[in-house]
């Protein structure tokens, strides 16, 4: 149960963690008239879930023709991003009216029909165009023409479609804002772009300048005989108030808290009702019960009445399978231990959008040092169940969950190299989690398996009889499927608000930053799946079914199957997916979305089960 004191001290370490910024991430400071560079990261859409580089398309190149590829962490690289210098040239607090990005007058780009074709189809599929300029992201400003509100869209299009022609964005006005810190030091503190079509004889030039009316005709992008068109640009900067330090706050404002706060206090009422059943009905008739069973009277009426002490001598037989049990529970540790941390450092500000790809790399390298705790555990189970081939055990322990990720990702990768997408994992990358799998992983669930080994398994306060007892028939509602069914509805409603935001930040390229939410989420999810766990374990042996080993972890995490009924909901209504690579890769990103989630629930849904089952038998006496 939470106290008063713990709720308001977990309330305002989450409000302040949102004051928390990257620590070790110093703000640059820039000479007026100092060069900036602009570099680029890739390209989206929503429709297509496939990212490309930024010169996947025949667009202006450098200067001095080389390309700068910045040096990427693990988590860049598994999200699609390769940042790449770019021809814009942008000099602090210093204006530029019109200018060409690159090619000369009379001598404009010239695309041919393959090269039209290209760019049409990424116009169509609404591609977005994402720049950094001192580590800020481009952002370019979208008024609600109904409610005149501002919102922030991620990127620029790269252009738009008008009666089915596709029209390029080929001119852009860079948005820039400074902070002064000091007399003659800027800081850059703001990006936004506003867009515009301009067809080539719109452009007049004068010298190094360039204008063009304000009503011009859009550049189309002929499809059949070629373009011809140039690119331009404009900056204008502007002073501003806000501080280096909140200069993020434009892509992160908190527009849904109040959505937040509402699931939050809704599944902390749905917590205390859960609690209130789990100590009235219980608490209460276990307590009868095993004073009942402590004293020496009534023994035929009791036995009538109830059946759980009855399976004493077969509640802690073995399950059959009992490695792989052994190694999907080690599994789950692994995962746990992985989200807590990551949530909790995520929390702290460690891991803010600002550290591109710090997240993702973040839960990889947790993951990995994790086995040794996940063997250990592991060690210690298969030990208690009787186990003799631990070096066996380890193995599928180390190996069963990621051999499906890296298994489905690579069959995935295939498809994805297909379509030269940057989304494609290169083949250095793959060597590189091969080795963490294989060269760090892999040993030190060995070494949790050696140390585990040599503890003394789990101590049972009962006995196993050498013949298991025949389990009667059960009554309908103690079905697997239908536990599954009715244990799985509230942990999936104490997650489903959260969800939605993390799948708008997978699949809609948006930011997802509240994890002092998500973090008091996971904490709910743990006690109500533990308390559930717990409340369907007693049922099942009060019908004397003693088989709880494998269903403790099955029915703990039936809110997997309603997180992906929900997946198939957002997929068809939120998704504007059509075609079949994309499909493809929302199924199989989605479903080990789903079968961690499984096995994470799982888990603590069977060590819930697992301590309370020791507890209740150690508190009966045994004849």
């Amino acid at each position: 149960m939470f106290s008063i004191q713990s709720i308001f001290f977990i309330v305002n370490l989450i409000i302040c963690s949102y004051g928390f910024y990257v620590p070790g991430v110093a703000p640059v400071e820039y000479r007026k008239g100092q060069r900036i560079e602009v570099r680029a990261v890739k390209m989206t859409s929503i429709h297509t879930q496939l990212p490309y580089e930024y010169y996947s398309l025949p667009l202006c190149i450098p200067k001095n023709g080389t390309f700068q590829y910045k040096s990427e962490n693990l988590g860049e690289v598994l999200r699609g991003d390769r940042i790449v210098n770019t021809p814009y040239e942008i000099h602090m607090a210093e204006n530029i009216k019109c200018k060409l990005l690159c090619h000369k007058q009379n001598n404009p780009m010239n695309w041919n029909p393959d090269e039209s074709d290209k760019v049409a189809s990424r116009i169509e599929h609404e591609y977005f165009v994402h720049l950094l300029v001192d580590n800020l992201p481009v952002a370019t400003k979208i008024v609600n023409t109904d409610t005149s509100e501002h919102s922030i869209e991620q990127g620029y299009r790269l252009g738009f479609m008008s009666k089915g022609k596709a029209y390029i964005n080929n001119h852009l006005k860079l948005l820039l804002k400074y902070h002064k810190h000091s007399q003659d030091s800027y800081r850059v503190v703001g990006f936004e772009v506003e867009t515009y079509s301009v067809d080539k004889n719109e452009l007049t030039f004068a010298d190094d300048s360039c204008s063009f009316p304000t009503e011009s005709r859009p550049q189309l992008v002929n499809e059949d005989t070629g373009t011809k068109l140039y690119f331009t640009y404009s900056v204008e900067w502007g002073e501003s108030d806000i501080e280096w330090a909140s200069r993020w706050d434009i892509y992160l404002g908190m527009k849904d808290v109040q959505i937040h706060w509402f699931s939050i206090v809704n599944s902390i009422v749905v917590l205390f009702f859960l609690s209130g059943i789990l100590t009235m009905i219980m608490v209460r008739t276990l307590r009868r019960d095993i004073a009942r069973y402590n004293s020496d009277e009534n023994i035929e009426d009791m036995i009538e009445e109830t059946g759980w002490k009855l399976v004493h001598g077969d509640v802690f037989r073995p399950p059959p399978k009992r490695m792989l049990f052994a190694a999907v529970i080690g599994s789950g540790i692994q995962i746990f231990l992985m989200s807590l941390i990551t949530i909790v450092i995520a929390m702290l500000g460690m891991l803010s959008p600002a550290s591109r790809g710090a997240l993702m790399t973040a839960a990889i390298f947790l993951y990995v040092f994790m086995g040794l705790i996940a063997g250990y555990y592991s060690a210690r189970l298969y030990n208690t169940l009787k186990g003799k081939q631990w070096k066996q055990a380890a193995f599928l322990t180390a190996t069963l969950y990621p051999a499906i990720v890296f298994g489905t990702c690579f069959f995935l990768n295939f498809f994805i190299m297909g379509k030269h997408s940057s989304g494609a994992v290169p083949f250095s990358t793959m060597m590189a989690l091969l080795c963490l799998w294989f060269c760090i992983s892999l040993p030190l669930v060995y070494l949790g398996y050696y140390f585990g080994c040599r503890k003394q398994p789990f101590q049972h306060p009962v006995r196993t009889n050498f013949i298991p007892r025949k389990v009667p028939e059960q009554i309908w509602y103690m079905n697997t499927y239908v536990c599954i069914l009715m244990a799985g509805i509230l942990p999936f409603g104490a997650v489903f608000i959260e969800l939605f935001f993390i799948f708008n930040a997978l699949w809609e390229n948006q930011f997802y930053y509240l994890f002092g939410f998500l973090f008091l989420v996971f904490c709910i999810l743990v006690i109500s799946v533990s308390q559930i766990s717990i409340v369907m374990v007693y049922f099942q042996l009060c019908g004397e079914d003693y088989h709880w080993w494998w269903k403790s972890f099955i029915i703990s995490g039936g809110s997997a199957v309603y997180i992906l009924i929900y997946s198939i909901f957002y997929f068809f209504t939120k998704l504007e997916i059509t075609e079949f690579i994309p499909t493809l890769l929302y199924i199989g990103y989605t479903g080990l979305m789903v079968l961690t989630f499984w096995i994470l629930t799982g888990t603590i849904g069977f060590f819930a089960a697992y301590t309370f089952i020791r507890k209740i038998y150690a508190a009966v006496k045994i004849d």
